[in-house]
C-alpha cells in the first residue's frame, strides 16, 4: 500500500485516540459557565434554510462540541452572527465538528480507493488537495452564518424603514408614540415584524420604554436605522420634542437608500450578464465564420 495512505490512516487513528482521551475532561463545564445566569430562550424564527438543514451534522459532531468550546470557539463576532440568525452555539459547533470529521476521513478514503484502482497520485498534490478540501469544509459553517446574518440584517433594516413610515402616519393621525409603534408593528406578519412586536411587548411588560427595545434590536442585528429611530423616539417620549418631522425625513432617507441599493444591485447584475452575452456572441461569430474561413484556407 502507498506509504502516504498508511501515514494518513495512522494520523487519523492517533487524532481519534487523543479526541476520545480528552473528551471526558473537556466536557465538564467551567466555573464561569456554572456561575453565569442562564440566558432566556430566544424566540424561534424558522427559516427555509433551517427547515431544510439535515440533522446528521448535529448528531455526528455533538461529541466534539465540548472540545471546540474549550479551544475558544466560536469567536465573539461569530456569536453575534449566531444571535442575529437565532441559532444556538452547540448546533454551530456540531456542524463545525462534522465538517472537520469529513475533512479528515474523506481524503484518505479517496486515496485508498484510488490506490486500489491502480491510480498513483503525487504525495505533494495529495497533501495540497487535502489542505484545500479541509480549509473549505472548516470555513463553510462560518460563511453560512455570515451570509444568513447579512440577509437578516437587510430584512430587519427594510422592516425598520417600513415601521418608520407607519409611525409617521399614526402620529399624523393623533396617536401617541406607544400607540403609533403598536399600530405600525401590526401591519404585517414577517419574521422581522414579529421580532419587533415581541421586543416592544417585552419592554412593556418589563416597564421599559419602547426605544430601549429598538436599541437592543439595532445592536443585535447590526441595524443603525433602529438605533436612530430609538433616539428620535426617546426625544419625543422623554423630552416632549415634536418628532413627526424628523421621523418623516428619516423615513424618506431610508426609502431613498433602499431604492439606491436596489438600483445598484440591478446594475451589478446587468454588468455580470455582459460577459456571458459577449462570449455567446463570440461563439456565434465563430460558428458562422468558421465554414467560410475553412473553405478559403483549403482552396488556396
Amino acid at each position: 500500500m502507498n506509504p502516504f495512505v498508511l501515514a494518513a490512516m495512522g494520523g487519523c487513528l492517533l487524532a481519534a485516540g487523543l479526541w476520545f482521551a480528552l473528551l471526558p475532561r473537556l466536557s465538564r463545564p467551567s466555573l464561569a459557565e456554572l456561575l453565569q445566569d442562564p440566558s432566556p430562550p430566544a424566540e424561534p424564527a424558522p427559516s427555509h434554510e433551517q427547515a431544510s438543514k439535515p440533522g446528521w451534522s448535529r448528531r455526528l459532531g455533538a461529541p466534539a462540541v465540548p472540545v471546540l468550546a474549550a479551544v475558544g470557539l466560536p469567536t465573539q463576532r461569530t456569536r453575534q452572527r449566531l444571535t442575529a440568525c437565532d441559532r444556538d452555539v452547540p448546533g454551530y459547533l456540531s456542524q463545525k465538528a462534522a465538517m472537520a470529521a469529513l475533512a479528515l476521513v474523506v481524503p484518505p478514503l479517496l486515496g485508498t480507493i484510488f490506490t486500489a484502482l491502480g491510480l498513483s497520485l503525487s504525495p505533494l498534490f495529495g497533501l495540497l488537495a487535502w489542505a484545500v478540501f479541509a480549509a473549505v469544509l472548516w470555513m463553510a459553517p462560518d460563511l453560512e452564518v455570515r451570509d444568513q446574518a447579512r440577509e437578516r440584517s437587510e430584512q430587519m433594516r427594510h422592516t425598520i424603514a417600513a415601521v418608520c413610515d407607519l409611525v409617521v402616519i399614526s402620529l399624523a393621525g393623533g396617536a401617541g408614540v406607544t400607540g403609533a409603534l403598536d399600530d405600525a408593528t401590526r401591519a404585517s406578519d414577517t419574521w422581522a415584524m414579529r421580532r419587533i412586536r415581541t421586543a416592544l411587548y417585552t419592554a412593556t411588560i418589563q416597564h421599559q420604554p419602547a426605544w430601549t427595545a429598538l436599541e437592543e434590536l439595532g445592536e443585535r442585528y447590526d441595524v443603525p436605522a433602529a438605533t436612530e429611530l430609538a433616539a428620535s423616539l426617546r426625544l419625543a417620549g422623554a423630552d416632549g420634542a415634536r418628532v413627526r418631522a424628523s421621523l418623516s425625513a428619516k423615513a424618506t432617507s431610508l426609502r431613498t437608500q433602499h431604492l439606491a441599493e436596489l438600483e445598484a444591485e440591478a446594475q451589478s447584475a446587468t454588468e455580470r450578464m455582459s460577459l456571458p452575452t459577449v462570449l455567446l456572441f463570440a461563439g456565434f461569430l465563430v460558428l458562422i465564420g468558421y465554414p467560410a474561413l475553412h473553405l478559403i484556407l483549403t482552396s488556396v
